[in-house]
């Protein structure tokens, strides 16, 4: 297969880690960095010398050559930068959430073809290799009666991203990933709560979610552990059916190191190594290469119409907890 010539749109944590992916797997060609700011682009050539920087997103569409980005841009460019990229014919892989309003997700709807096949959403739990073991797990057992998906992160998260929400931000993931348990069911009851911090912003969110058949699904995350504990917090989820249970701790994972602090050098099952990354981000991208070659189709939980059930799964959230 031909390499894909892909460009990634912001550079923080996530997008860098985009980067250094895409430059190590032979289906890739990374041909342009973009970000707001000089020192972003600085701290990515660092790993990344000689990939072009722009930033200016117009002049990085007119003259990289890139026919695929990765846009991990925050949540409110989402669909503005995601629009400008699909009108001028690329392909985009879009971070999730797809946006912080339903509303604002449908109105790309024009640009968006019915397979899906020019827009792919982030979802790396679909390609995390826990998650598929349960999947296999799921299919072959009796029913699943509960579920308790668990999502913490250090209070640092609130000053990285301002006026993020930890249900956009880290809870999304979970739904993404209910929402291919339960076979893209709808939740027939809502119930919600948040708590705010001394500075009155959001910094748990409790979702509860009851599915057809008696499914109930139990959602928290927070923005409350120190900031001395794993980088990325701790995810953990329990899972109980008729005669059965399952267990996943998939954040951080199981290679612990200590200096002058405690260290989990592998939080997430993601390894950006310069020449053979591996894991689910390595994986996801991939696959996305695939999309982009149509010799594959944008995998279920991550096509645009997937994107759109759980963005309104959220909105019936907010509008639980804000009576």
């Amino acid at each position: 297969m031909t390499p894909v010539r892909v460009g990634v749109i912001g550079l923080g944590g996530f997008g860098r880690q985009h980067a250094q992916t895409l430059a190590g797997i032979s289906e890739a060609d990374l041909v342009a960095l973009v970000a707001r700011r000089q020192a972003s682009l600085d701290l990515a050539h660092q790993r990344l010398p000689g990939v072009p920087g722009y930033l200016d997103l117009d002049e990085a569409i007119r003259t990289s050559g890139a026919e695929a980005w990765v846009v991990a841009t925050t949540t409110p460019s989402h669909v503005e930068i995601t629009r400008r990229l699909l009108e001028a014919g690329s392909v985009v892989l879009l971070e999730k959430p797809l946006s912080s309003s339903s509303e604002e997700a449908e109105s790309l709807a024009d640009v968006v073809r019915a397979d899906s096949s020019n827009l792919m959403l982030g979802h790396i739990v679909l390609f995390n290799s826990e998650f598929l073991a349960l999947q296999d797990e799921v299919r072959v057992r009796p029913p699943l009666r509960f579920m308790d998906w668990v999502r913490h992160r250090p209070t640092s998260r609130l000053r990285q991203f301002p006026g993020e929400n930890p249900m956009h931000l880290t809870m999304v993931h979970d739904l993404y990933a209910t929402q291919a348990l339960v076979q893209s069911a709808d939740p027939i009851r809502v119930e919600a709560q948040v708590h705010h911090n001394a500075e009155g912003a959001v910094d748990l969110v409790q979702a509860h979610l009851t599915f057809p058949g008696n499914l109930l699904a139990s959602f928290t995350a927070a923005f409350m552990s120190p900031d001395g504990g794993p980088a990325n917090g701790y995810d953990r989820a329990e899972f109980f059916g008729d005669g059965w249970w399952a267990r996943m701790s998939m954040n951080p994972r199981p290679i612990e190191l200590c200096d002058d602090q405690a260290r989990w050098p592998l939080s997430l099952e993601i390894r950006a190594h310069p020449t053979a990354p591996t894991g689910m981000m390595a994986s996801e991208l991939r696959c996305f290469c695939r999309v982009v070659r149509e010799v594959e189709d944008v995998p279920a939980g991550a096509r645009y119409q997937d994107a759109l059930q759980v963005q309104r799964w959220m909105t019936r959230i907010e509008q639980a907890y804000s009576g």
